[in-house]
C-alpha cells in the first residue's frame, strides 16, 4: 500500500473518515516513560483504591497538563492522543489531522483530598469549550475540547456542569458548548512521546495556550 496519501496534510477543520485515517499500530513506536517528571508518581498506575481517572482535551495538552499537576490531591498527570482511530500515534501523525485524535491529558486523583467537581471546575474554566475543532490559534481536530469519563458519578457530573456552565456562557452571549463527551472505555488513551511528557517542566517557557472564556462555572 502507498501510505503518501495518508500522510498527505488534511484539512484540519474537518474530522477526517476512519477508511481515510493512518493505519494503527499493535504497540508504541517510542518509549513510554514510567515516572511523572513533577511529581515523582506513576505514570500508569496503579495508584490506590481512592484515586479516579479522569481524560481531558483542552487544546494544546502541554498547559492542559500543567494545570493539574499543580491541583492540590491531582496524583499523577500524563499526555496522549485519544478520542480517533488510528491507534499508537506519533505526534506528527496526529498532527496530520489523519488519525482523528484529539491531544488528551490523563488526570490521576485522589478523591480524599479533591473532588471530581473541582477537576471539572479545572476544566471548564481554563480553556475554550465553544470553538469547536480549535482552540485560540490553534485549528485542527487534534484541538477539540473532549471529556472521556471512567465512572457513573463523572458522567453524571459531567453532563450537570455542561448545563450549568451552558446556562451562563449564553447569558453572556457565548456559543453552545462543543466538547466531546464518551466513556473512555470506548476511546483508548495512547501515551505521548517522552518529550511531551510535563513538557512546561522541561520547558518552563515554552508556549501555553491561553483561551478560555474568562467566565466562572457555577458551583
Amino acid at each position: 500500500m502507498d501510505l503518501r496519501n495518508f500522510f498527505t496534510p488534511a484539512d484540519k477543520r474537518a474530522m477526517v473518515a476512519p477508511d481515510n485515517a493512518i493505519p494503527s499500530r499493535p504497540d508504541y513506536p517510542f518509549a513510554v516513560p514510567d515516572r511523572h517528571a513533577v511529581l515523582g508518581t506513576s505514570l500508569h498506575g496503579p495508584w490506590g483504591d481512592t484515586v479516579e481517572v479522569l481524560y481531558v482535551g483542552m487544546g494544546c495538552f502541554w498547559g492542559a497538563e500543567e494545570y493539574y499537576w499543580n491541583a492540590p490531591g491531582v496524583v499523577s498527570t500524563a499526555v496522549g492522543y485519544q478520542g480517533g482511530y488510528s491507534a499508537h500515534p506519533t505526534y506528527e501523525e496526529v498532527c496530520s489531522g489523519r488519525t482523528g485524535q484529539t491531544e488528551a491529558a490523563m488526570v490521576a486523583y485522589d478523591t480524599t483530598k479533591t473532588s471530581t467537581l473541582e477537576m471539572l471546575r479545572i476544566f471548564w474554566e481554563h480553556h475554550d469549550p465553544t470553538q469547536g475543532y480549535r482552540q485560540g490559534n490553534d485549528v485542527g481536530t487534534q484541538y477539540r475540547s473532549a471529556l472521556y469519563w471512567t465512572t457513573e458519578e463523572q458522567r453524571e457530573l459531567i453532563e450537570k456542569t455542561r448545563a450549568a456552565y451552558q446556562e451562563v456562557l449564553t447569558a453572556r452571549g457565548l456559543s453552545e458548548i462543543t466538547t466531546e463527551i464518551a466513556p473512555a472505555s470506548e476511546h483508548p488513551f495512547f501515551y505521548a512521546e517522552d518529550y511531551h511528557q510535563q513538557y512546561l517542566h522541561k520547558v518552563p517557557h515554552g508556549y501555553r495556550c491561553h483561551a478560555n472564556t474568562g467566565v466562572a462555572l457555577p458551583v
